[in-house]
């Protein structure tokens, strides 16, 4: 009786470690590799939403002007934040817009995206001049981005052409001040 019941038993668990492996051996996706395509909403010069869902996203591995921020060229202020946002904006309006998403941070998608005429807004925005690779110490730089960045600067393109903040220096001196003003 008892052997009996350790045989039924051994072939239980046998059969449950066959369906195991099985299961193991098949791919089942976490998620969708890249977005379906939709129609965003610039929030900012490097992040926007997704109209109907409300997600939010960010360009991966680049940063840009601030909203107000501006530029000096020759002594002339030109408004390099709002001038990123245009961009941004002409780039993704009306047009279709879909994003693989890398990971996610404080709320957003970081993700490398495509518009209907940009196959990465990231770097065409990095070959005008008016994004900025991160720094190495965020640990998102792109070997073709940093490369896209010094034939920009080479050319003296958008921000290269001017002297400017780099926006994270900006950020963190805006924290240091409302910071000591409270």
């Amino acid at each position: 009786m008892i052997r009996q019941m350790l045989i039924s038993l051994l072939a239980v668990g046998l059969r449950l470690s066959v369906a195991s492996a099985e299961e193991a051996s098949v791919y089942t996706p976490q998620s969708a590799l890249q977005s379906t395509p939709m129609r965003v909403e610039v929030i900012d010069a490097t992040s926007f939403r997704d109209i109907e869902t409300g997600a939010r996203y960010r360009l991966y591995g680049v940063d840009s002007c601030l909203a107000m921020q501006t530029a000096n060229l020759n002594r002339q202020s030109w408004p390099c934040g709002a001038v990123a946002i245009a961009w941004l904006t002409n780039a993704t309006l009306g047009k279709w817009v879909s994003c693989n998403a890398l990971r996610e941070t404080a709320g957003q998608l970081l993700s490398r995206c495509a518009s209907s005429e940009h196959q990465d807004l990231a770097a065409d925005m990095l070959k005008e001049g008016l994004a900025i690779v991160l720094p190495i110490a965020e640990g998102q730089e792109v070997r073709a981005y940093s490369q896209l960045q010094d034939q920009a600067r080479k050319q003296y393109k958008g921000l290269w052409s001017s002297q400017f903040m780099m926006p994270w220096d900006l950020r963190a001196k805006q924290a240091e001040g409302s910071a000591s003003s409270r």
